[in-house]
């Protein structure tokens, strides 16, 4: 069975009129561990109501709270989130929280040594001392996998091409691919055209750009693949881009063929976009009929 460790920020998704649990790396790490991938996550919640409420809940999903750190100073995340009449979200993201300051432990680097593949992104490095302690874990991990998450303000492009040049795998959607390329002065309206050339400046092989409900677009070792999406309602877009994340890199990780490890990623996206909140419960048998059903329109 592959093992997987996730990295970065566990938190509350504070809606107008509900709070869900979320960070983009437990969504990741939660919908890994439904497929039966075993999965670690390092991450740091306060010594609160809601840290407690947090590990009680991550641990009844069947994901191991020991690399989740407790800080005795700093609160566990929050964030709030606002949805238009889309269902796409914007977020208001509180600092400094617990999840700014996880430390590189022995435990940590164990898991992230004896892992398939380390799954990290670039909200977490808005603090040195988080970033700090991914650069340290980053050493370790023999596949890695940079989930691009621009969050205003807490990014630069400097920190970017830093964490894509030390990736084996990079996810991002389509504007922040675009704001990427524009960034390094590559000016082109095809998504192919920059997927090729930040491939061929940061050297990684492996570049997946989602699209919305448009589908998303796969580089997978100088083959590209392409998939159109599926057409659901969207409730909230919230966890869908993790979901489709988890779904990919647990599909390649069983040796999946690229394309249909593409269409699940897809299809699992949708389903999660037509749900509310950004971790529903999806069955395997759930998520096959939908793609047979979604065949026959």
């Amino acid at each position: 069975m592959p093992k997987v460790t996730c990295f970065g920020e566990v938190l509350w998704d504070v809606f107008p009129t509900y709070k869900k649990i979320g960070g983009a790396p437990l969504n990741v790490a939660l919908r890994l561990q439904s497929f039966d991938i075993s999965t670690n996550i390092i991450s740091r919640v306060g010594i609160d109501r809601k840290g407690r409420e947090l590990l009680d809940y991550i641990s009844k999903n069947g994901l191991d709270i020991s690399l989740i750190q407790i800080d005795n100073t700093y609160k566990t995340g929050c964030v709030n989130v606002n949805l238009d009449s889309e269902g796409s979200a914007s977020y208001e993201i509180k600092c400094p929280v617990a999840w700014d300051k996880i430390e590189a432990t022995s435990a940590s680097i164990e898991s992230v040594r004896s892992s398939d593949a380390f799954i990290f992104g670039s909200l977490a490095c808005r603090d040195n001392t988080t970033k700090n302690s991914l650069l340290k874990l980053l050493k370790f991990a023999e596949f890695k996998i940079f989930d691009v998450n621009l969050r205003p303000p807490f990014y630069s492009m400097e920190l970017l091409l830093n964490l894509m040049k030390k990736s084996d795998f990079i996810k991002c959607n389509d504007d922040e691919l675009n704001e990427i390329c524009s960034a390094l002065h590559f000016h082109s309206e095809s998504i192919t055209n920059q997927i090729h050339f930040l491939s061929k400046h940061v050297q990684v092989k492996q570049i997946c750009v989602t699209k919305g409900k448009d589908g998303a677009l796969l580089l997978f070792n100088n083959q590209l693949y392409n998939n159109n999406g599926f057409k659901v309602k969207a409730v909230d877009t919230v966890g869908a881009g993790d979901s489709f994340l988890a779904t990919l890199i647990g599909a390649l990780l069983k040796r999946t063929p690229p394309e249909f490890a593409l269409r699940q990623a897809c299809a699992v996206g949708a389903l999660v976009a037509n749900k509310e909140g950004a971790n529903p419960k999806l069955t395997q048998s759930e998520i096959l009929d939908f793609i047979k059903q979604s065949r026959k329109h």
